[in-house]
């Protein structure tokens, strides 16, 4: 059965540095995702280049099945050496999984990566090479859907040193905090955003190292249907409907002339809240039979806003969408809980905008903009126009 490779990554930068010396870099070739987390040496500028250039080469070369030892050799050869260490140093993991959840995951110098299943949290089994002089852990995985594989840079272990903890953050200590926090149904973006935050907490918001938080989560695949704005031809709406309630999953509607167009083809009536959850951003009605009834576009400009926060790998609160305005449920209805997105985008031009500075120009940029930062999280989009 094909499942859902989720990922996602935080990374907070040394206190003073504007750029992170750890790296993250993910592709996807066919049905293989390939991520890789590099701490390179030291901090600062020199770190971020060298961290980014091991993160491109290896992630390039593994993604197009070049074997692990070539792809050493040629990151020693490529990085450039530091001249009063003498060394060019760059530490890595690298995790190759495919939609089975099949895959490897290849170590050097980092923290040891760590499995959560069912609630537990453990080591991973790992089988040691040399490799050009180098100590290199490999373990083989077979993950099932729910699983979730921590990886960290040291920057994690550090957490804490000289300020709330002696000896920094040990590992019985992190997995014990991964073991209460980490629920069933929080994404590998949630979780990185979790364990980041708690080190920026022991760091007292001064991180004494670069520290990244790569989590990677098997998945079942979860769908969840988008209508926005009415087709241009009236006759076309009923067929779009049953196109659009045909789809498996969650349905969310966004505008209130979609809402009437959805209700009256289902036979059902629109009821809306008198709630305002938040001033700026219009309450959600209800539909029979759909999840989640929203405004139109101030609604879908506030999810846009948080799908940039939530992409902000600096941003250790961007997951935590526990508001209960109609943009932050339809943000964590996209973001958190689906794997699938689909969009049925109506080109009409809505009259109930007439004289206000609403155009379907403007809807049509804020949705593929949208669609575009939802594909950078790792979803799967479509996007249907009529």
């Amino acid at each position: 059965m094909s499942y859902f490779i989720d990922r996602g990554y935080t990374s907070l930068n040394h206190v003073g540095e504007e750029l992170c010396g750890d790296r993250v870099e993910c592709s996807v070739n066919g049905d293989v995702l390939t991520a890789v987390l590099c701490d390179g040496m030291g901090s600062g500028v020199k770190a971020n280049i060298l961290a980014t250039l091991s993160s491109k080469i290896l992630c390039t070369m593994l993604s197009n099945g070049i074997p692990i030892n070539d792809c050493i050799e040629t990151l020693i050869a490529s990085l450039p050496v530091c001249k009063v260490r003498g060394v060019a140093y760059a530490t890595f993991s690298v995790c190759l999984i495919d939609n089975d959840g099949k895959g490897r995951l290849i170590e050097f110098d980092n923290p040891a990566a760590i499995l959560i299943r069912n609630g537990e949290v453990s080591d991973l089994p790992r089988t040691k090479s040399v490799i050009c002089g180098k100590n290199v852990y490999t373990t083989e995985l077979a993950l099932l859907p729910g699983d979730a594989i921590v990886v960290t840079s040291d920057g994690v272990e550090h957490a804490g040193i000289g300020m709330m903890m002696n000896f920094g953050w040990e590992r019985p200590q992190i997995k014990d905090y991964l073991r209460r926090v980490v629920k069933p149904n929080m994404s590998a973006r949630a979780i990185s955003a979790a364990l980041a935050g708690e080190c920026n907490e022991l760091y007292m918001n001064e991180p004494g190292d670069d520290t990244t938080v790569l989590g990677i989560k098997v998945r079942e695949h979860q769908t969840t249907s988008v209508f926005v704005g009415p087709p241009i031809h009236k006759e076309d709406d009923a067929q779009y409907v049953k196109d659009f309630m045909a789809l498996p999953g969650k349905k969310a509607v966004c505008g209130g002339t979609s809402s009437q167009i959805v209700a009256r083809n289902l036979g059902k009536e629109v009821t809306t809240s008198c709630e305002f959850h938040d001033k700026n951003i219009p309450p959600i009605g209800y539909i029979d039979g759909i999840d989640l009834t929203t405004e139109g576009v101030i609604t879908v400009r506030r999810v846009l806003e948080l799908s940039e926060d939530y992409l902000n790998p600096q941003d250790c609160n961007a997951a935590v969408l526990n508001k209960r305005d109609g943009a932050t449920l339809l943000a964590r209805m996209l973001f958190e809980d689906s794997t699938d997105v689909n969009f049925f985008v109506g080109q009409s031009q809505n009259h109930a905008h007439d004289g206000l500075p609403i155009e379907t120009r403007m809807k049509l940029k804020l949705i593929d903009r949208l669609a575009d930062n939802l594909k950078k999280m790792g979803k799967h989009v479509t996007v249907r126009y009529n």
